[in-house]
């Protein structure tokens, strides 16, 4: 075999392994606060089994976004997203299931197979999440070039499309969002506010999405054009802070945060866990792309 074949042998592999690699970092990276997290544990204890599976779907359709409008293959074909999707929800089953029991919050024996699945499940999605997005962003540097071009193809075709955005926006309130809708300090704090603070959290988010939205847009060439400035703004915008209440919603409704509690909590909840959410919405289109 002559050194050139080799060369082609070789390098996929080489590849393969740089992005695993990636996918690893940013795996723990982005979800190590989850695994450390009481709260998180507990849900995985008392999880049913259909919430575990609308949770897998859930996060599946996320990677396949993720990977469609902002993965490091613009070009790619749908299954090449499909098994790129489920290679990383695999990676964050294992890495999830290998920190756990480093942390010794799952054991082999004396465990029930339910309270272990349920662990390793729900702390599995964060996990796949950050392993896409390390994949995709924690290249190497001799790749520079190569991405920047692949970023532009990307923004004049994926991203600057609404369905693109509302994505990589969701992807983004899920990842900051989700960190804290498992603690105490939510609920808390929907409790003891009043309507003008509920109010004043509203405003802020919008406010933090405004300026996040605003200097995001002007990043790149993918910004919104001089003659539209005030509508891609207010549109974005209120894009930006409506996908963060859905996704609020959803994870507080997932971690049992609605259960026992009047429309007013529960309602307050989703406003309190939207200021951090609506900056994931809205940064996380930069941060993450």
């Amino acid at each position: 075999m002559t050194d050139s074949e080799q060369d082609k042998n070789e390098r996929p592999v080489r590849k393969s392994l740089k992005e695993y690699a990636r996918g690893i970092a940013g795996g723990l990276l982005f979800s190590f606060p989850l695994l450390y997290t009481m709260e998180v544990w507990w849900a995985g204890f008392i999880a049913k089994p259909v919430d575990l599976i609308v949770l897998v779907i859930v996060t599946y359709l996320l990677l396949l976004g993720y990977n469609r409008f902002a993965g490091m293959h613009p070009d790619a074909s749908w299954e090449s997203v499909f098994i790129d999707s489920v290679e990383e929800m695999g990676i964050g089953l294992l890495l999830s299931f290998a920190v756990l029991l480093t942390l010794n919050r799952i054991q082999l024996t004396g465990m029930s197979t339910d309270e272990l699945m349920g662990k390793v499940i729900i702390e599995a999605m964060a996990v796949s999440i950050g392993v896409s997005i390390g994949t995709a962003q924690l290249g190497a540097e001799e790749q520079e070039e190569k991405e920047e071009k692949e970023k532009q193809e990307r923004e004049s075709r994926g991203r600057g499309s609404k369905l693109g955005l509302f994505v990589l926006g969701l992807c983004g309130a899920i990842i900051i969002g989700g960190n804290v809708a498992p603690t105490e300090e939510v609920i808390l704090i929907a409790v003891e506010a009043k309507p003008s603070h509920i109010l004043a959290m509203a405003i802020l988010s919008l406010l933090l999405s405004v300026v996040v939205v605003f200097f995001s847009n002007f990043k790149g060439t993918a910004g919104p054009s001089s003659n539209n400035l005030l509508y891609d703004i207010t549109f974005d915008t209120c894009m930006s802070y409506l996908t963060a209440l859905g996704a609020s919603a959803f994870v507080l409704w997932f971690f049992g945060r609605f259960d026992g509690v009047s429309f007013w909590v529960a309602f307050s909840q989703v406003i309190v866990l939207g200021v951090l959410s609506s900056l994931g919405a809205s940064a996380g289109r930069l941060l993450i792309k």
